[in-house]
């Protein structure tokens, strides 16, 4: 059989990797193309995925998106007819290779667990046929996407799929600099660019200072803009370079995230978790925050009390949920019994 991933963010890195490796241990040939954004291609080279670069981000602006869409789509069909032809392809919210599918006729699956990405999703939905999500977003909630007859749903989070082989490891702790004596906080910035005004007035402003002031705080910016202003701020640890993030996490005492991966990769290794997300929250997080798992920061000084919790062997949580990667491949496979792209 022959495999088409395509990684697009790099949080896609992680959640397909399991995939790639299961199906290339069984014998099965496997294609990784991968854009130019983040640290997508740095994390795919970290865990040895062999991906071919294809196109980069072309911008945050609907239409910097649809040119770039177009630009990589077409340069996908080149890579796809030079390589195939290809049995099935999946990606993890990937537009791109979607369009490539549908022109090249390969059956494709495409995988997600926030359905609020209307754009995005009104892609992928179309023109896929499988969509793969978590089993507690309601489907009624896709269907307006072109889901309906599609969705494959699977049970808990993605992160406690390729997370489940993760043995933390203590480099990333001698890497930072952090003292395994002391609090360790880690802190993910909201996707705004400038963090200025935020130290002076906000809730997120509020937040770093007051666990600044408790633990060792790790910040993982987004962009350099924000790196800067870390720095200028002083008192924080800003990693450089590409870090085991996932290993971080599960060393770290509390996590207070802007963004729904890193949360969810709290959630899935037992570390206590805050959102700070400003957005409207998905079917995922609201089950998280109604049943105690993730909470929402909304008090900063009240909240934002950061003790040394209890670890297992490992230096990680004995409170992980782990699950068979494998069972995600079998979704994702369905797309197989397609009799073709209509």
């Amino acid at each position: 059989m022959r495999v088409w991933f395509d990684l697009t963010n790099s949080p896609h890195v992680l959640v397909l990797r399991p995939l790639i490796e299961a199906l290339r241990t069984d014998g099965h040939h496997v294609s990784v193309t991968a854009r130019d954004f983040a640290q997508t291609v740095a994390l795919a080279e970290r865990y040895g995925l062999q991906a071919t670069v294809i196109g980069r981000h072309r911008g945050a602006k609907r239409f910097d998106k649809a040119v770039g869409l177009v630009s990589r789509s077409r340069a996908m069909i080149g890579f796809g007819r030079a390589n195939g032809p290809f049995d099935v392809a999946i990606g993890h919210g990937s537009n791109d290779l979607s369009v490539t599918a549908r022109a090249l006729r390969i059956p494709c699956t495409t995988m997600f667990d926030y359905e609020w990405a209307t754009v995005q999703h009104n892609v992928n939905c179309r023109l896929a046929q499988t969509v793969v999500v978590p089993d507690v977003i309601p489907p009624e909630r896709l269907y307006r996407y072109g889901a309906r007859g599609k969705i494959a749903g699977y049970a808990g989070l993605k992160e406690e799929y390729y997370l489940s082989d993760l043995v933390p490891d203590r480099e990333v702790l001698a890497t930072l600099g952090l003292n395994t004596r002391e609090p360790i906080a880690v802190v993910r910035t909201p996707p705004s660019v400038s963090l200025y005004h935020r130290f002076e007035n906000d809730l997120f402003g509020d937040a770093l200072r007051v666990l600044r002031e408790q633990a060792q705080t790790v910040v993982l910016p987004r962009v350099d803009a924000q790196r800067a202003e870390l720095i200028q701020a002083g008192g924080f640890i800003v990693p450089e370079q590409a870090i085991d993030a996932p290993s971080l996490i599960a060393f770290a005492d509390i996590v207070v995230s802007a963004g729904g991966t890193m949360n969810r990769e709290a959630v899935a290794l037992g570390t206590p978790v805050l959102t700070t997300f400003e957005g409207k929250l998905g079917a995922v997080d609201e089950d998280l925050i109604a049943t105690g798992r993730m909470g929402q920061l909304r008090d900063p000084k009240t909240q934002l009390q950061v003790e040394r919790r209890p670890r297992d062997a490992s230096g990680g949580s004995a409170d992980r949920i782990r699950r068979d990667p494998r069972e995600l491949l079998a979704l994702a496979l369905r797309s197989l019994e397609s009799t073709g792209t209509p």
